[in-house]
């Protein structure tokens, strides 16, 4: 919805009544991604689109009954033989649309805004909405056992740029849907060995932007990594030193070869970012803790590294070993102990990123 925004907002402002179709669910070869968003105002005009032309007429009709009557309406819009072309997909997809009256005016200005936020919308009742920062929680779905449990999840779901319909916990029959206007977090590897292949699949699978980065060019291509978004040939340092990283990005160094990782190292554990972890023996991890030292890294910086990666899982092969590392790094991230449910009490979900500001 963040591209049609202002129009909402220049509504907002002069009192016209409007009501918004969201995508909230896609299957198939449907055309947009749930989050794709029409609106429709009382004199009118439309703006945004759900499916690229395929069923506007009938989502339009759509947000004019919601103007008329108030009430919200969740539709499903698929193939049809015997209509496709009337209100089917064309393109053989299914689309499922929630159709309510705009949001509150500050909710539009969260979304506006250029901080990363999380809207959740009940998809039941008049669709109340609300949005979620790091700093900040704005509107009500209207049940505060909701809020409690939606604030959390919506946080999860920003930190990691996911969107879509979640169950509420404390009510089953209770859906809700999380969009988010925020990237997908980072996670940088660093080694362009077999484990890194095996990361960078679990990494997607994670919900992260997956960057495999190494000096070697014949080691380094799209062909040996294709779960990678993209494949960089660089000195590993040079590039950490000059790409964007920030308070959700995983570094994850697996050469275990003093002459990539110290300067590496050197960079990583001065950044401002979740998680560095490297590769490596107890000795390998010694001697590269030796050689940091050298080059000026205090305890405190050298605190930070997580080495040997990875927790304790029994991991042999490069997928165990995947999962390995990146249990740690959920952990760390999570504020999690790594450690079985059965062996701790409390809440077991830990809501928001907990981990994400333990690097200073």
């Amino acid at each position: 919805m963040k591209e049609i925004v202002d129009r909402l907002s220049a509504w907002d402002r002069a009192g016209i009544p409007y009501a918004v179709a969201t995508v909230i669910a896609v299957s198939g070869s449907a055309p947009r991604l749930p989050g794709a968003a029409m609106a429709v105002c009382a004199d009118g005009e439309a703006v945004g689109s759900v499916s690229g032309g395929c069923v506007e007429g009938a989502v339009y009709e759509l947000c004019r009954e919601v103007l008329e009557t108030g009430e919200s309406k969740r539709e499903s819009f698929g193939y049809s033989d015997v209509d496709a072309f009337a209100v089917g997909l064309t393109c053989g997809g299914v689309i499922e649309v929630f159709v309510r009256l705009g949001p509150p005016r500050a909710v539009l200005a969260a979304i506006a805004s250029d901080t990363a936020v999380a809207t959740v919308t009940m998809l039941s009742g008049s669709g109340e909405s609300l949005a979620v920062s790091s700093s900040a929680t704005i509107g009500s779905t209207g049940f505060s056992d909701v809020d409690a449990v939606v604030v959390g999840e919506a946080l999860a779901m920003l930190d990691s740029g996911g969107t879509g319909i979640r169950s509420v916990r404390c009510r089953p029959d209770l859906d809700v849907f999380v969009q988010s206007y925020a990237t997908a977090p980072r996670l940088l590897i660093f080694g362009a060995i077999d484990y890194a292949g095996a990361l960078a699949r679990v990494g997607k699978f994670l919900g992260y932007h997956v960057t495999v980065c190494d000096a070697r060019p014949v080691f380094a291509t799209a062909a040996r990594f294709p779960d990678a978004d993209e494949v960089v040939t660089e000195w590993p340092h040079s590039y950490l030193a000059r790409t964007a990283v920030d308070a959700r990005t995983v570094i994850c160094v697996l050469t275990h070869d003093a002459k990539f990782d110290v300067p590496l190292l050197e960079v990583a554990l001065r950044l401002p970012v979740a998680f560095v972890g490297a590769m490596g023996s107890r000795r390998t991890h010694d001697d590269r803790a030796a050689r940091l030292r050298d080059v000026g890294l205090t305890e405190q910086e050298l605190a930070r590294l997580k080495s040997p990666i990875g927790l304790d899982l029994g991991a042999r092969t490069p997928e165990e070993t995947a999962l390995a590392i990146a249990a740690e790094f959920v952990a760390v991230r999570r504020g999690g102990s790594a450690l079985p449910l059965t062996r701790t009490a409390g809440p077991i979900h830990h809501d928001g990123a907990a981990g994400d500001a333990k690097y200073a």
